[in-house]
């Protein structure tokens, strides 16, 4: 069977149809034609102006900059592309660009006489009566350049005003002629080469494809220029019926249009018969893969960054799905795989852990262990699905309990990869509530910037975001925030404390409160500060909350740029109000920075489609604290790794890791959020893993703590990143010491034997002054 390049796109050509009525639609056609004809030499003769009472042409510098839709760029810190933001998925590529049997299968195929004419075939037009009368009604006429017209314009009113449709027959004479008069003016303003190149770059071809660009890794995974022969004959046969032609869904329909656009090749002269023979003798042979903003290098982060993109866009008049802008980002795309690697094995186990711990039960659990009641009764309704099903069938609740409850088969994910199942809404609901989750960042603390960012385990099928969006009770994380406001009041990394209770008296609305160590019991014995914070001792931190205040606790988490509502509670040491990783890694990074919080950074510039900078991002600072207290907390929290019983001592034993690193674990009540943030002197990562509910997680500390739950996520990224050091340069020196002398003597030694029971008067140096702190915000 023979395809022309008229071939319709949705439905194949209908049989000619015989006898007087046909003879009498034939001759109509011929009439219509020749007045189509008559009247582009009247419209001609009288003013291209009075096409404007049918809407007004394109003027000269939208001709001069036609616009199509572009897909914007995200790229990497070091320069790998991440992703795109995009309506129609195009990226343009330059005529060099271009493989020569492209070019010539298009010309082929389209308009073999494209070289020879300014935009309007005269002698292909003067065959269609002839086409016409032999019931051929379907052959067309339009050049390459007329059909890009119609591409460049098919958005826009300029072409078909909506007043046409009211008169369809004088309507598609004055569409035609606009398009005729602006192949004319494109065939004026542009080279050939030029007019070739946005018609491969400006055309559909299916699959999400738009552009040759696109279509060539869709289709083939390769560029453009590394097409064969058959394969730019494949996807000059899909411009003309990109559903009907796609070679997935009609694989034969496809091979015999490849076929023919072939021949087309040779029976104009581009390719020799044996060329010709040898290609249409090739199996149809695919690599297709449909772009999609699910996959790609950080889709958590790139999803984050699109929040704050639109936002610009909407004040500087851009569209961020169209105008091919490219965005570079402050990710390495290295760091952002040992990331997302770390992530996948570290979870991939723990959730094996977890599903072995709940087997034969429900995880769902109140504080006392016993079973949520109608707890997935109740999560079903905060769906999508349920919101859907209760607005059709509203007061009909068999209805929607029957659909809730029909199985369908659909695909879940598994740590083995995807896999189809028969499961009903409900079913699907209880599976994927059974999954742990984690979120992890990595930012450099001089600079902001953001080096890696995984918010989720799999952004296809979890899309929150537990980096920014997600907020939970941070637990022991929060102590540093205690500890700071410690150390600026004057006491030293060596004051000691016994381990015993401290009890928080009732007041009002709220009962006496006397907070437990991890362990259920007090010690007696008596500790530094520094051991304290490294054992993460719920005691000594009780009994500074209450010496300092919870007022002073909550106004120094907002000086380091905590931005979450916290409650000025005697609990609040403890990490009682919720905060996000995002916010912990920014406030960590001040101890880190001496003393100046830098706010995390995600872009570093944007650039329009022609590389011309539209904006570029510097680091956004406040100083907050002075620089021997940010040395002094960054020297109090490596005492986790180097302290005995220090609860991060495995990064040391474990992980073997030789250098300095400052660390925080984090646990809250029954165990629902697991936490860890470490730091090196120009990297500060942090870290939760715990169910999408806080009533799902494990019952013993053996396997919920943040020791166990997210630390080993950090030991799994350092150590690639420590292995790649030499070609991603993090720093793997010591944390750098105050340009002047400490005031304060942090080696405990030297304290009365090690013994010091009060703060010495020359320790209460530098002393902040709280008079407006709690006013003070980032």
């Amino acid at each position: 069977m023979a395809y022309s390049a008229a071939k319709p796109k949705i439905a194949p050509r209908k049989p000619v149809r015989t006898g007087r009525f046909a003879a009498f639609t034939r001759t109509l056609w011929v009439l219509l034609v020749l007045g189509l004809v008559g009247a582009v030499v009247f419209v001609w003769a009288v003013s291209v102006n009075l096409l404007n009472l049918f809407g007004s042409m394109p003027n000269l510098r939208t001709l001069e900059n036609p616009k199509s839709e572009l897909a914007s760029q995200v790229y990497s810190a070091d320069g790998v592309l991440m992703g795109k933001y995009f309506r129609e998925n195009r990226t343009p590529v330059d005529y060099d660009d271009l493989p020569q049997n492209l070019v010539d299968a298009l010309i082929a195929t389209e308009d073999v006489r494209f070289e020879n004419h300014s935009g309007i075939d005269l002698k292909g037009m003067a065959a269609i009566p002839y086409y016409v009368a032999s019931g051929r009604i379907r052959r067309g006429s339009s050049t390459l350049t007329q059909q890009l017209a119609k591409m460049l314009f098919r958005t826009r009113e300029d072409l078909n005003d909506g007043r046409l449709n009211e008169t369809p027959g004088i309507g598609m004479l004055i569409t035609k002629t606009k398009e005729w008069i602006l192949a004319v003016r494109l065939e004026r303003n542009y080279t050939k080469r030029e007019i070739l190149r946005m018609y491969l770059n400006t055309a559909e071809y299916g699959s999400n494809a738009f552009g040759v660009h696109t279509a060539a890794k869709t289709f083939f995974n390769k560029r453009p220029q590394d097409l064969k022969l058959e394969e730019s004959a494949l996807l000059v046969g899909l411009v003309n019926g990109p559903s009907w032609f796609n070679p997935v869904r009609n694989p034969e329909r496809s091979v015999k249009r490849r076929n023919w656009v072939l021949s087309q090749m040779q029976k104009y002269g581009y390719i020799t018969p044996p060329a010709y023979t040898a290609a249409v003798a090739k199996p149809l042979k695919l690599d297709y893969k449909v772009e999609n903003q699910n996959e790609g290098i950080a889709p958590y982060f790139r999803m984050e960054v699109s929040k704050m993109l639109r936002e610009w866009a909407k004040e500087t008049d851009h569209d961020l799905y169209a105008d091919g802008l490219k965005i570079y980002t402050t990710i390495d795309s290295r760091m952002q795989k040992y990331a997302e690697t770390a992530i996948a094995d570290h979870m991939k186990l723990q959730q094996k852990w977890f599903d072995a711990h709940w087997k034969g039960q429900q995880p769902w659990r109140d504080e006392n262990g016993k079973l949520i009641p109608n707890f997935l009764s109740t999560a079903i309704k905060r769906t999508e699905r349920y919101r859907s099903l209760a607005a059709r069938y509203e007061g009909q609740p068999d209805s929607i309990k029957y659909y809730l409850n029909k199985k369908y088969k659909m695909k879940v994910f598994t740590w083995k990869g995807e896999k189809e199942v028969l499961m009903s809404p409900m079913d699907s609901l209880a599976y994927y509530k059974r999954y742990l989750h984690a979120g992890f960042m990595a930012m450099n603390p001089l600079n902001g910037q953001i080096k890696a960012w995984v918010g989720g385990t799999n952004y296809k099928y979890f899309k929150y975001d537990h980096v920014k969006q997600g907020k939970r009770q941070p637990g022991s994380t929060f102590k540093p925030f205690v500890y700071v406001a410690a150390i600026d009041q004057g006491y030293s990394p060596c004051y000691q404390r016994p381990d015993v209770a401290t009890t928080f008296p009732a007041v009002a609305g709220r009962e006496a409160y006397t907070p437990q160590n991890f362990e259920g019991k007090f010690s007696g014995r008596t500790f530094t500060l520094r051991q304290a914070l490294a054992r993460s001792m719920n005691s000594i931190t009780a009994w500074l909350v209450q010496k300092l205040g919870p007022e002073t606790v909550v106004a120094y988490a907002k000086r380091l740029g905590i931005t979450s509502p916290i409650e000025a509670v005697p609990s609040v040491g403890f990490g009682s109000s919720d905060v996000s990783i995002y916010e912990l890694s920014g406030a960590y990074s001040t101890f880190v920075n001496k003393g100046v919080w830098t706010a995390p950074m995600m872009v570093t510039r944007i650039e329009d489609k022609n590389g011309n900078v539209l904006r570029e991002f510097v680091p956004q600072t406040k100083e907050a604290l002075s620089e021997e207290t940010a040395y002094l907390m960054t020297y109090m929290m490596r005492g986790a790794v180097e302290e005995q019983g220090g609860t991060s001592i495995i990064l040391r034993g474990g992980f073997k890791f030789p250098y300095q690193i400052a660390a925080k674990t984090g646990t809250t009540s029954n165990y629902s959020d697991g936490w860890f943030m470490g730091m090196t002197p120009d990297l500060v990562c942090g870290m939760w893993v715990g169910g999408e509910d806080r009533s799902i997680h494990f019952r013993t500390g053996a396997y919920g703590q943040g020791s166990r739950l997210a630390l080993p996520i950090y030991g799994l990224f350092m150590k690639q990143v420590y292995a790649h050091n030499k070609e991603i340069g993090i720093s793997t020196a010591d944390f750098p010491a105050p340009a002047q002398p400490l005031s304060v003597e942090i080696d405990c030694s030297r304290y009365y034997g090690g013994q010091r029971d009060t703060i010495p008067s020359d320790q209460k140096l530098n002393q902040t002054d709280l008079q407006d702190l709690n006013d003070q915000d980032i």
